[in-house]
Protein backbone atom coordinates (compact mmCIF):
# COMPACT_ATOMS: atom_id res chain seq x y z
CA UNK A 1 0.00 0.00 0.00
CA UNK A 2 1.37 3.42 -0.90
CA UNK A 3 0.72 6.78 0.64
CA UNK A 4 0.64 10.23 -0.89
CA UNK A 5 4.29 10.77 0.07
CA UNK A 6 5.56 7.51 -1.45
CA UNK A 7 7.38 7.66 -4.78
CA UNK A 8 5.48 6.22 -7.69
CA UNK A 9 6.05 2.49 -8.29
CA UNK A 10 7.85 1.51 -11.53
CA UNK A 11 4.64 0.29 -13.19
CA UNK A 12 3.02 3.64 -12.63
CA UNK A 13 6.09 5.54 -13.82
CA UNK A 14 6.05 3.61 -17.09
CA UNK A 15 2.47 4.70 -17.65
CA UNK A 16 3.21 8.35 -17.00
CA UNK A 17 3.77 10.97 -19.65
CA UNK A 18 7.36 12.09 -20.33
CA UNK A 19 6.72 15.42 -18.58
CA UNK A 20 5.41 13.69 -15.47
CA UNK A 21 8.32 11.23 -15.47
CA UNK A 22 10.74 14.16 -15.53
CA UNK A 23 8.82 15.92 -12.75
CA UNK A 24 8.97 12.75 -10.65
CA UNK A 25 12.77 12.88 -10.52
CA UNK A 26 14.19 14.07 -7.17
CA UNK A 27 16.44 16.53 -9.03
CA UNK A 28 13.57 18.31 -10.79
CA UNK A 29 12.77 20.80 -8.02
CA UNK A 30 16.48 21.43 -7.40
CA UNK A 31 17.05 22.15 -11.09
CA UNK A 32 14.25 24.72 -11.11
CA UNK A 33 15.63 26.21 -7.90
CA UNK A 34 19.14 26.45 -9.36
CA UNK A 35 17.90 28.28 -12.45
CA UNK A 36 15.80 30.63 -10.33
CA UNK A 37 18.61 31.50 -7.90
CA UNK A 38 21.18 32.05 -10.65
CA UNK A 39 18.83 34.28 -12.62
CA UNK A 40 17.72 36.34 -9.60
CA UNK A 41 21.19 36.92 -8.19
CA UNK A 42 22.57 37.38 -11.69
CA UNK A 43 20.20 40.29 -12.23
CA UNK A 44 20.61 41.74 -8.73
CA UNK A 45 24.36 41.20 -8.67
CA UNK A 46 24.92 42.72 -12.10
CA UNK A 47 22.84 45.79 -11.35
CA UNK A 48 24.55 46.50 -8.03
CA UNK A 49 28.10 45.35 -8.84
CA UNK A 50 28.64 48.27 -11.20
CA UNK A 51 28.15 50.62 -8.25
CA UNK A 52 30.28 48.46 -5.99
CA UNK A 53 33.12 48.30 -8.50
CA UNK A 54 33.12 44.54 -9.07
CA UNK A 55 33.12 44.82 -12.86
CA UNK A 56 30.32 42.35 -13.57
CA UNK A 57 30.41 40.72 -10.15
CA UNK A 58 28.19 37.68 -9.93
CA UNK A 59 27.99 37.25 -13.72
CA UNK A 60 31.72 36.88 -14.29
CA UNK A 61 34.41 34.23 -14.30
CA UNK A 62 35.42 35.30 -10.82
CA UNK A 63 31.84 34.99 -9.63
CA UNK A 64 31.56 31.51 -11.15
CA UNK A 65 34.81 30.46 -9.45
CA UNK A 66 33.52 31.71 -6.11
CA UNK A 67 30.19 29.92 -6.44
CA UNK A 68 31.86 26.66 -7.49
CA UNK A 69 34.37 26.84 -4.62
CA UNK A 70 31.60 27.22 -2.04
CA UNK A 71 29.45 24.61 -3.77
CA UNK A 72 32.31 22.09 -3.96
CA UNK A 73 33.02 22.31 -0.24
CA UNK A 74 29.45 21.83 0.96
CA UNK A 75 28.73 19.50 -1.97
CA UNK A 76 31.35 17.00 -0.82
CA UNK A 77 29.53 16.78 2.49
CA UNK A 78 26.08 16.86 0.89
CA UNK A 79 26.66 13.83 -1.34
CA UNK A 80 27.44 11.46 1.55
CA UNK A 81 24.82 13.01 3.83
CA UNK A 82 22.27 12.46 1.04
CA UNK A 83 23.05 8.74 0.90
CA UNK A 84 22.70 8.48 4.67
CA UNK A 85 19.41 10.38 4.66
CA UNK A 86 18.02 8.17 1.90
CA UNK A 87 18.76 5.28 4.27
CA UNK A 88 16.68 7.05 6.90
CA UNK A 89 19.45 8.33 9.19
CA UNK A 90 21.09 11.65 10.11
CA UNK A 91 24.64 12.62 11.02
CA UNK A 92 24.92 15.83 13.02
CA UNK A 93 28.59 15.23 13.83
CA UNK A 94 30.05 16.08 10.41
CA UNK A 95 30.62 19.73 11.35
CA UNK A 96 32.58 18.84 14.48
CA UNK A 97 34.36 16.09 12.52
CA UNK A 98 35.69 18.76 10.15
CA UNK A 99 37.20 20.66 13.05
CA UNK A 100 38.58 17.52 14.73
CA UNK A 101 40.03 16.06 11.52
CA UNK A 102 41.55 19.36 10.46
CA UNK A 103 43.16 19.91 13.85
CA UNK A 104 44.45 16.34 13.95
CA UNK A 105 46.03 16.83 10.53
CA UNK A 106 47.65 20.11 11.54
CA UNK A 107 49.00 18.72 14.83
CA UNK A 108 50.43 15.64 13.14
CA UNK A 109 52.19 17.86 10.59
CA UNK A 110 53.26 20.79 12.78
CA UNK A 111 53.72 19.38 16.28
CA UNK A 112 54.81 15.80 15.66
CA UNK A 113 56.49 16.47 12.33
CA UNK A 114 54.93 13.52 10.50
CA UNK A 115 55.17 13.59 6.71
CA UNK A 116 51.94 14.18 4.77
CA UNK A 117 52.02 10.63 3.38
CA UNK A 118 51.36 9.45 6.96
CA UNK A 119 49.36 12.39 8.35
CA UNK A 120 46.64 12.40 5.69
CA UNK A 121 45.84 8.64 5.87
CA UNK A 122 45.90 8.85 9.68
CA UNK A 123 43.33 11.66 9.52
CA UNK A 124 41.03 9.58 7.32
CA UNK A 125 41.52 6.53 9.55
CA UNK A 126 40.45 8.57 12.57
CA UNK A 127 37.32 9.79 10.79
CA UNK A 128 36.39 6.32 9.55
CA UNK A 129 36.74 4.92 13.07
CA UNK A 130 34.42 7.57 14.52
CA UNK A 131 31.93 7.00 11.70
CA UNK A 132 31.96 3.26 12.32
CA UNK A 133 31.43 3.89 16.03
CA UNK A 134 28.45 6.14 15.30
CA UNK A 135 26.86 3.46 13.11
CA UNK A 136 27.59 0.69 15.61
CA UNK A 137 26.00 2.64 18.49
CA UNK A 138 22.89 3.41 16.42
CA UNK A 139 22.52 -0.24 15.43
CA UNK A 140 23.28 -1.76 18.84
CA UNK A 141 21.21 0.61 20.97
CA UNK A 142 18.33 1.43 18.63
CA UNK A 143 18.67 5.09 19.62
CA UNK A 144 17.79 7.71 16.99
CA UNK A 145 20.84 8.69 14.98
CA UNK A 146 19.90 12.31 15.65
CA UNK A 147 20.68 11.80 19.36
CA UNK A 148 23.76 9.62 18.88
CA UNK A 149 25.46 11.94 16.41
CA UNK A 150 24.47 15.03 18.40
CA UNK A 151 26.33 13.50 21.34
CA UNK A 152 29.28 12.73 19.06
CA UNK A 153 29.25 16.30 17.82
CA UNK A 154 29.53 17.65 21.37
CA UNK A 155 32.24 15.14 22.30
CA UNK A 156 34.30 15.94 19.21
CA UNK A 157 33.88 19.71 19.53
CA UNK A 158 34.75 19.79 23.22
CA UNK A 159 37.52 17.22 22.90
CA UNK A 160 39.12 19.10 20.02
CA UNK A 161 39.29 22.33 21.99
CA UNK A 162 40.54 20.69 25.19
CA UNK A 163 43.18 18.47 23.58
CA UNK A 164 44.44 21.20 21.25
CA UNK A 165 44.95 23.56 24.19
CA UNK A 166 46.66 20.80 26.16
CA UNK A 167 49.05 19.95 23.32
CA UNK A 168 49.73 23.37 21.79
CA UNK A 169 48.34 25.93 24.31
CA UNK A 170 46.53 27.45 21.32
CA UNK A 171 43.32 27.05 19.35
CA UNK A 172 44.92 27.64 15.94
CA UNK A 173 47.73 25.51 14.51
CA UNK A 174 49.62 26.56 11.39
CA UNK A 175 50.59 24.09 8.68
CA UNK A 176 54.39 24.03 8.10
CA UNK A 177 55.55 25.42 4.75
CA UNK A 178 57.37 22.18 3.97
CA UNK A 179 54.16 20.19 4.39
CA UNK A 180 52.11 22.70 2.37
CA UNK A 181 54.41 22.24 -0.63
CA UNK A 182 54.44 18.43 -0.44
CA UNK A 183 52.95 16.60 -3.49
CA UNK A 184 50.56 14.67 -1.23
CA UNK A 185 49.22 17.93 0.19
CA UNK A 186 48.88 19.34 -3.32
CA UNK A 187 46.48 16.52 -4.15
CA UNK A 188 44.00 18.28 -1.86
CA UNK A 189 44.92 21.95 -2.27
CA UNK A 190 46.47 22.51 -5.71
CA UNK A 191 45.29 25.24 -8.01
CA UNK A 192 44.02 23.80 -11.31
CA UNK A 193 43.87 26.96 -13.36
CA UNK A 194 43.88 30.70 -12.81
CA UNK A 195 42.24 33.09 -15.26
CA UNK A 196 42.71 36.69 -14.16
CA UNK A 197 41.47 36.80 -10.57
CA UNK A 198 39.44 33.59 -10.93
CA UNK A 199 41.02 30.53 -9.30
CA UNK A 200 39.72 27.02 -9.87
CA UNK A 201 41.15 24.57 -7.34
CA UNK A 202 41.43 20.79 -7.20
CA UNK A 203 38.50 20.60 -4.77
CA UNK A 204 36.25 20.86 -7.85
CA UNK A 205 37.61 17.52 -9.09
CA UNK A 206 37.10 15.97 -5.66
CA UNK A 207 33.50 17.21 -5.67
CA UNK A 208 32.83 15.82 -9.14
CA UNK A 209 34.43 12.50 -8.18
CA UNK A 210 32.35 12.21 -5.00
CA UNK A 211 29.10 13.03 -6.86
CA UNK A 212 29.85 10.63 -9.74
CA UNK A 213 30.82 7.76 -7.46
CA UNK A 214 27.93 8.40 -5.09
CA UNK A 215 25.40 8.57 -7.91
CA UNK A 216 26.80 5.43 -9.52
CA UNK A 217 26.63 3.52 -6.24
CA UNK A 218 23.09 4.69 -5.59
CA UNK A 219 21.66 4.02 -9.04
CA UNK A 220 23.80 1.25 -10.56
CA UNK A 221 24.78 -1.11 -7.76
CA UNK A 222 23.14 -3.60 -5.42
CA UNK A 223 24.34 -1.51 -2.49
CA UNK A 224 22.34 1.42 -3.87
CA UNK A 225 19.22 -0.73 -3.96
CA UNK A 226 19.92 -1.66 -0.35
CA UNK A 227 20.13 2.03 0.59
CA UNK A 228 16.68 2.72 -0.86
CA UNK A 229 15.27 -0.42 0.76
CA UNK A 230 16.64 0.44 4.20
CA UNK A 231 15.25 3.97 3.95
CA UNK A 232 11.85 2.74 2.82
CA UNK A 233 11.49 0.19 5.64
CA UNK A 234 14.43 -1.28 7.53
CA UNK A 235 12.31 -4.14 8.85
CA UNK A 236 11.01 -5.08 5.42
CA UNK A 237 14.55 -4.84 4.06
CA UNK A 238 15.74 -7.36 6.68
CA UNK A 239 13.00 -9.79 5.64
CA UNK A 240 14.32 -9.84 2.06
CA UNK A 241 17.92 -10.32 3.13
CA UNK A 242 19.32 -6.78 3.03
CA UNK A 243 22.28 -6.41 5.47
CA UNK A 244 20.82 -3.36 7.19
CA UNK A 245 23.54 -3.09 9.82
CA UNK A 246 26.34 -3.18 7.29
CA UNK A 247 24.64 -0.60 5.07
CA UNK A 248 24.12 1.90 7.88
CA UNK A 249 27.60 1.54 9.36
CA UNK A 250 29.23 2.01 5.95
CA UNK A 251 27.14 5.10 5.30
CA UNK A 252 28.09 6.64 8.66
CA UNK A 253 31.71 5.94 7.77
CA UNK A 254 31.15 7.68 4.42
CA UNK A 255 29.82 10.87 6.03
CA UNK A 256 32.75 10.96 8.44
CA UNK A 257 35.20 10.41 5.58
CA UNK A 258 33.63 13.25 3.59
CA UNK A 259 34.11 15.55 6.60
CA UNK A 260 37.77 14.50 6.78
CA UNK A 261 38.12 15.18 3.04
CA UNK A 262 36.63 18.64 3.56
CA UNK A 263 39.22 19.28 6.29
CA UNK A 264 42.10 17.93 4.22
CA UNK A 265 41.12 20.33 1.42
CA UNK A 266 40.51 23.48 3.44
CA UNK A 267 43.30 23.28 6.04
CA UNK A 268 46.18 23.36 3.50
CA UNK A 269 44.39 26.06 1.50
CA UNK A 270 43.99 28.32 4.54
CA UNK A 271 47.36 27.31 5.94
CA UNK A 272 46.07 26.57 9.42
CA UNK A 273 43.51 24.63 11.43
CA UNK A 274 41.08 26.23 13.85
CA UNK A 275 39.13 24.37 16.53
CA UNK A 276 35.96 26.13 15.31
CA UNK A 277 36.32 25.01 11.68
CA UNK A 278 33.21 23.24 10.39
CA UNK A 279 30.81 24.85 12.84
CA UNK A 280 27.31 24.68 11.38
CA UNK A 281 28.36 22.75 8.28
CA UNK A 282 26.23 19.77 9.31
CA UNK A 283 23.12 21.88 8.78
CA UNK A 284 24.32 23.18 5.42
CA UNK A 285 24.92 19.57 4.32
CA UNK A 286 21.39 18.58 5.35
CA UNK A 287 19.93 21.64 3.60
CA UNK A 288 21.89 20.70 0.48
CA UNK A 289 20.38 17.22 0.54
CA UNK A 290 16.82 18.43 1.16
CA UNK A 291 17.00 21.22 -1.42
CA UNK A 292 18.31 18.55 -3.80
CA UNK A 293 15.13 16.51 -3.43
CA UNK A 294 15.93 14.08 -0.60
CA UNK A 295 13.04 13.34 1.73
CA UNK A 296 13.58 13.72 5.47
CA UNK A 297 11.68 10.47 5.95
CA UNK A 298 14.17 8.48 3.86
CA UNK A 299 13.77 6.16 0.88
CA UNK A 300 13.90 8.88 -1.79
CA UNK A 301 16.61 11.23 -2.99
CA UNK A 302 19.40 11.96 -5.43
CA UNK A 303 23.13 12.61 -5.21
CA UNK A 304 22.95 14.70 -8.38
CA UNK A 305 20.16 16.67 -6.72
CA UNK A 306 22.44 17.34 -3.76
CA UNK A 307 25.03 18.77 -6.18
CA UNK A 308 22.40 21.16 -7.51
CA UNK A 309 21.50 21.99 -3.92
CA UNK A 310 25.15 22.81 -3.25
CA UNK A 311 25.18 25.18 -6.23
CA UNK A 312 22.06 26.87 -4.85
CA UNK A 313 23.75 27.39 -1.48
CA UNK A 314 26.97 28.62 -3.06
CA UNK A 315 25.11 31.01 -5.38
CA UNK A 316 22.98 32.29 -2.49
CA UNK A 317 26.00 32.87 -0.27
CA UNK A 318 27.95 34.79 -2.90
CA UNK A 319 24.89 36.31 -4.56
CA UNK A 320 23.79 38.07 -1.37
CA UNK A 321 27.20 39.74 -1.21
CA UNK A 322 27.25 40.82 -4.86
CA UNK A 323 23.66 42.05 -4.65
CA UNK A 324 24.71 44.45 -1.88
CA UNK A 325 22.47 42.73 0.70
CA UNK A 326 23.70 42.53 4.29
CA UNK A 327 25.33 39.09 4.64
CA UNK A 328 23.78 38.74 8.09
CA UNK A 329 20.66 37.63 6.22
CA UNK A 330 22.38 34.51 4.85
CA UNK A 331 21.15 32.10 7.54
CA UNK A 332 17.64 33.51 7.32
CA UNK A 333 17.71 32.84 3.59
CA UNK A 334 18.95 29.28 4.23
CA UNK A 335 16.02 28.68 6.56
CA UNK A 336 13.62 29.95 3.92
CA UNK A 337 15.25 27.75 1.27
CA UNK A 338 14.87 24.71 3.51
CA UNK A 339 11.18 25.38 4.14
CA UNK A 340 10.47 26.04 0.46
CA UNK A 341 12.39 22.93 -0.58
CA UNK A 342 10.38 20.69 1.71
CA UNK A 343 7.11 22.18 0.46
CA UNK A 344 8.12 21.96 -3.21
CA UNK A 345 9.47 18.41 -2.88
CA UNK A 346 6.30 17.23 -1.18
CA UNK A 347 4.09 18.88 -3.78
CA UNK A 348 6.09 17.62 -6.77
CA UNK A 349 6.22 14.08 -5.37
CA UNK A 350 2.46 14.00 -4.78
CA UNK A 351 1.76 15.30 -8.25
CA UNK A 352 4.20 12.85 -9.83
CA UNK A 353 2.63 9.97 -7.91
CA UNK A 354 -0.82 10.93 -9.19
CA UNK A 355 -2.03 11.68 -5.65
CA UNK A 356 -4.68 14.21 -4.82
CA UNK A 357 -4.05 16.62 -1.98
Amino acid sequence: MTTASDPAPPSRLRAQSPARRIASRPEFGALLGTIFVLVVFGILGFSSSANLGFGGGFISLGGAAGVLELAAQVGILGASVTLLMIAGEFDLSVGAMIGASGMLLAILLAVYGLPPIIAFPATFAFALAIGALNGWIVIRTGLPSFIVTLATQLILAGGTIALTRAITSQTIVNVPASAASDPITKLFSANLITVGTARFNVELLWWVAVVVVGSWVLLRTRFGNWIFAVGGSAQAARYVGVPVRRVKILLFMATAASAALYACITVPQVGSANVLNGTGKEFEAIITAVVGGTLLTGGYGSVVGSALGAIILGATNLGIFYAGINTDWYKAVLGLLLLLAVLVNTYVLRRASGARA
